[in-house]
């Protein structure tokens, strides 16, 4: 009955996508299959989204959607590749804070301008960020945390899913807030920290909220506080940072969908109207909801205006904290 029931709902997914009205045809295009690169390693929100969506559009644009994976460097790898290639409208990347905004100010050459190097296409939604621990961290609540932090004889090391992450900044950030000095271990993105702190290798972490809902859910990983004015759907029952004290700590991770500069106008229509069509969709909507990425719909000028802004205040907020990573 369970497998009956999963095909049932996997078909109606598949009916309800097919029959969302099509948007104006780009002519001609795609004529070859398209490749969304990642700039994590699978398993996280960029990716989550990279899949869901991926497989969405791949009917509906006739062509294969491919999930590339190319971590390091907080992004800014798989950023400068796609900012190297063809505008064609085929290589395309799941573009987020960190290698649009966070990442860039901390490299005196990362390879790409965020904003002249790339067409920003569609914007996808948002993740909180999250205060999690391993189960070794005996506090109870955010403050009983940093009443424990103080505590230690030298300062805790927290992980983050790499050098220039939001996760990084936001670490930086709580130092900035409470004095609390903390060490930084950077990583090729959020699974292969994950599997140190589940470990016990390192004690805290500030990361994205859809890697962590599932080890928090069951209980493996201890969470304090989100990064986010309300409270995140997916784990109601842990505070914002506002109810735990650190009313200031607020920051997300955005996720949009981006390509080379210079696409053609009529294949960024395209893909604006398609992307915002999916995330219409309940069944979309469920999905990406169900491990923390909040969705949302802007037009294609409001996309490119809000992360110019993104860029101008947050990136410029990094560069005033002096973090260099070169």
């Amino acid at each position: 009955m369970l497998k009956r029931g999963l095909q049932v709902l996997a078909a109606g997914l598949c009916l309800a996508i097919g029959q969302l009205a099509p948007s104006a045809r780009a002519e001609g295009w795609p004529s070859r299959p398209i490749r969304i690169v990642v700039v994590f390693p699978p398993g996280g929100a960029s990716d989550i989204a990279a899949r869901v969506l991926g497989e969405a559009l791949s009917p509906r644009l006739g062509q294969r959607v491919a999930v590339d994976n190319r971590p390091g460097a907080g992004g800014t790898l798989a950023a400068a590749h796609v900012a190297q290639q063809p505008a064609d409208g085929t290589t395309l990347m799941l573009s987020n804070t960190a290698p649009i905004v966070t990442s860039p100010p901390l490299y005196s050459r990362p390879g790409y301008d965020p904003i002249t190097s790339f067409t920003h296409i569609a914007y996808i939604g948002a993740t909180p960020m999250v205060v999690v621990t391993n189960l070794q961290v005996p506090a109870a609540d955010l403050k009983g945390l940093m009443a424990w932090m103080r505590a230690q004889p030298q300062p805790v090391t927290f992980g983050s899913s790499g050098a220039g992450s939001v996760g990084h900044v936001v670490g930086t950030m709580f130092t900035q807030q409470t004095g609390i000095p903390l060490n930084h271990a950077p990583y090729r993105g959020s699974q292969p920290m994950q599997a140190d702190l589940l470990g016990g290798s390192i004690l805290l972490s500030f990361d994205t909220l859809p890697e962590n809902v599932e080890n928090i859910r069951v209980g493996r990983l201890r969470a304090y506080a989100v990064t986010v004015p309300a409270r995140a759907p997916s784990v109601p029952e842990v505070p914002t940072v506002g109810e735990a004290g650190l009313p200031n700590l607020l920051a997300h991770n955005w996720l949009g969908l981006s390509g080379p500069a210079n696409l053609p106008p009529e294949v960024t229509a395209r893909l604006h109207d398609e992307l915002n069509l999916l995330l219409r969709t309940p069944a979309i909507q469920e999905r990406l909801a169900g491990v923390g990425i909040i969705t949302g719909t802007k037009t294609q000028p409001e996309f490119a205006a809000y992360v110019a802004d993104q860029v101008n205040t947050i990136g410029g907020a990094v560069r005033a904290m002096g973090i260099r990573n070169d």
